[in-house]
């Protein structure tokens, strides 16, 4: 280290190390140890010693290290070159030159490089300015956000020719590209990215389609970080062919039982016009609105012995939410997320009736009593025309339910059981009705035998309605209905039970629960009579029918890896009935309702169901239900429906399969075998590596084929394609 006096500077060469430090319990006066006390100068004004006791134990804050250091003691100015490094914690700055004026904590660096490590953030720049402790000034530059080695080339960054960081998280972009190795792909004139690990306002990745109906169509979400327990983010989307579709969602967590989610988009739609034949006839379409919008919604709260639930589906037409099936908003990718955060998500996109409802429920001693409240709005997309004769769709304005069970006697005695409902049924065209059903009932278990399981029930049941006409010819003249009915059911039953010794596998032990049983069922209706008609309890029938059944079940258990485990591993239920009733004398059995599973490993399950008409008509119900995951993220589904009462034959299965190379493939198939019609079709391919995906994708319906590249980067966000399970 040599000192100069004209102008006074102190130059050092070699492995130069200084570190600038703060006491860990700060005299007042005294809050940082100086830059010059490190570089040797004499210190003026306030020391340690003239204002108290020094401070004995020091954390290092700040540390320059470079082959050749140059300090101007007058203007506080450090210039250095060779192997520059300095560590503020936080981030780590690297440059082949630079000068820093150490009381300001700027400086200004050639061949620069940026890490911020709380998010593995990697900055360089031709010149990178220091203007603050933790901000900085980027010319000519790019970002990647994922730790790299030494003299590694990025697999994919940011390049820009402006670059602002801030303290506040954020990486402020100006003429930025997106390239992958150096080949530029997309550019964006200005780009905002969260710069550290919590979540932070700004653009996340955007997506590119390709479609034959749409044509070229870009989807910029963009996020705005309202709160630590609230957030909304936008999702303009343009179409070439159709105009700007506006989009959002705002999503809030109160505590860890109350959360809600709201999204919603609009688009004025250019292709919505009559004079567009060709895409009406493509598609199969059969809206004429050119406003077309979808909101939708879910929120839970639960707060002591009250819980809500408020669901919100909202549609123009039904053909919208097959027409927008790719992207962030899409109906699958809303289903799914739906799904994962509230447990329930959205009816399917063929049903033109869309339920919107507020429920609320209050309990007493643990759920013996309750009180339910709702409100159930429909929103009809059928494109019927309907007629005081030709009812729409009942809403519930509202529903009370009051419901409870309680012991008449002691513990082991009969229970007393109610249920009693007032709902208002409204109906924009069509008979309304204020209804009130009352059905209390007793249950008694029957001691017949310490091996037979035996219950008897029996009740009546009053539905009254003050009816409102509302123009429907059929009840002009009626202002009110009644019907009573008796009802009386019981079972008897016994459970066996026995394990068995095996050997296969990690199992040594199959347990198998046989239970069969007997069970009547009984309704006499005395006066029989036409009812308005809003849900099954006014469709009623009279009964009088034995069932006989037979249920198995079975489960394994073993020891894998020194721990025991048990688990199902089957089942098969079988049930059929004889009608005893005189009009049912030719034909008194009913179908065979049988249905089994299977759990072959863990995480896989099949599951079939068939109804079988012993009359001649045979298997006329099917249902298969089969899905796979692995824990590497392999996944499978399958499900098959077919009733021949209602012409459904349909097919809908999935996979997502996890290849060598870094590669995965994914393949989904939704087609309707009655019309020989496929509904929906996707293929995926995606290239996965450490801290970065690329994703291509193809999504056909009816009339389109969508193509659509998408690009998952570590820390810049979520994934905005529609995710395939297991990823």
């Amino acid at each position: 280290m040599t000192r100069y006096e004209n102008p006074p500077r102190i130059e050092a060469e070699g492995n130069v190390i200084l570190e600038k430090k703060e006491p860990v319990s700060a005299v007042p006066s005294r809050k940082v140890s100086p830059w010059s006390d490190l570089l040797g100068d004499e210190p003026s004004g306030n020391t340690a010693k003239q204002q108290g006791k020094p401070t004995t134990e020091l954390k290092t804050v700040t540390t320059v290290k470079a082959d050749w250091v140059s300090y101007d003691i007058t203007q506080g100015v450090l210039e250095t070159r060779g192997h520059l490094l300095i560590d503020v914690g936080p981030d780590q700055l690297t440059a082949d030159s630079g000068r820093i004026d150490l009381e300001k904590s700027t400086g200004r660096f050639e061949s620069a490089v940026v890490v911020r490590q709380d998010k593995q953030l990697h900055f360089e720049g031709e010149v990178i300015e220091k203007t603050g402790e933790l901000t900085y000034h980027i010319e000519d530059g790019w970002v990647v956000t994922c730790k790299l080695h030494p003299g590694e080339v990025p697999p994919w960054s940011f390049a820009a020719a402006e670059t602002e960081l801030t303290d506040g998280g954020y990486a402020f972009l100006k003429h930025a590209t997106f390239r992958i190795k150096d080949i530029p792909v997309l550019y964006s004139p200005v780009m905002v990215l969260p710069a550290k690990r919590k979540r932070q306002t700004g653009f996340l990745f955007p997506m590119v389609f390709m479609s034959d109906r749409d044509g070229f169509s870009l989807e910029t979400p963009f996020f705005i970080d309202l709160s630590p327990s609230s957030d909304i983010t936008l999702y303009p989307r343009y179409f070439a062919n159709r105009g700007f579709m506006s989009g959002a969602e705002f999503r809030y967590v109160l505590d860890e039982d109350s959360k809600g989610m709201l999204m919603g988009n609009y688009l004025e739609d250019e292709l919505s016009d009559p004079s567009e034949v060709d895409y009406y006839e493509d598609g199969d379409f059969t809206h004429t609105n050119s406003e077309r919008y979808w909101i939708r919604g879910k929120a839970d709260h639960d707060k002591g012995p009250w819980s809500t639930r408020l669901d919100l589906d909202i549609v123009s037409d039904l053909d919208y939410l097959r027409e927008f099936n790719t992207g962030a908003t899409s109906f699958t990718a809303s289903k799914d997320r739906f799904l994962d955060v509230f447990g329930r998500g959205f009816t399917d996109k063929s049903n033109r009736y869309r339920e919107n409802s507020l429920a609320t429920l209050r309990n007493w001693d643990n759920g013996a009593t309750a009180l339910l409240g709702e409100f159930v709005a429909v929103n009809d997309v059928s494109e019927r025309v309907y007629s005081a004769d030709n009812p729409s769709q009942p809403w519930k304005l509202p529903s009370l339910t009051y419901s409870g069970l309680v012991p008449l006697a002691s513990s082991s005695g009969p229970d007393f059981s109610w249920d009693a409902n007032y709902t208002n049924y409204w109906r924009e065209e069509g008979v309304g009705a204020q209804r009130i059903d009352l059905m209390p009932t007793v249950t008694a278990g029957i001691p017949l035998s310490p091996y037979l399981e035996s219950y008897v029930s029996g009740g009546v049941r009053d539905t009254g309605y003050t009816i409102r006409d509302n123009g429907a010819s059929d009840w002009e003249e009626t202002d009110s209905e009644n019907r009573l009915l008796y009802n009386f059911d019981g079972e008897l039953a016994t459970t066996l039970m026995r394990d068995f010794s095996v050997s296969f596998g990690d199992v040594n032990t199959l347990s198998h629960t046989l239970r069969p049983y007997v069970a009547y069922g009984y309704t006499e209706i005395p006066d029989e009579k036409v009812l308005p008609q809003f849900d099954p309890i006014d469709d009623l029938e009279e009964q009088n029918t034995l069932y006989v059944g037979i249920n198995n079940f079975f489960d394994i258990a073993g020891e894998r890896n020194g721990r025991a485990f048990e688990r199902e591993y089957a089942f098969f239920k079988i049930k059929q009935g004889y009608d005893m009733r005189s009009e049912e004398s030719d034909t008194p059995l009913t179908p065979v309702m049988a249905e089994t599973g299977w759990y072959p490993i863990e995480r896989m399950r099949l599951k079939y169901t068939t109804y079988i008409d012993v009359y001649g008509d045979g298997a006329y119900l099917h249902s298969v239900d089969s899905d796979y995951a692995s824990s590497a993220g392999d996944r499978f589904s399958l499900d098959y429906r077919y009733n021949e009462l209602t012409d459904v034959n349909s097919v809908k299965g999935s996979f997502w399969y996890l290849l060598p190379y870094n590669f995965a493939a994914g393949y989904g198939l939704e087609r309707a075998i009655e019309t020989d019609e496929t509904i929906e079709e996707t293929v995926k391919l995606r290239y996965i590596q450490p801290c970065w995906s690329v994703e291509v994708s193809s999504n056909h319906t009816p009339g389109d084929q969508t193509v659509m590249i998408t690009f998952r980067l570590a820390n810049i966000g979520p994934p905005l394609g529609i995710d395939f399970p297991g990823q």
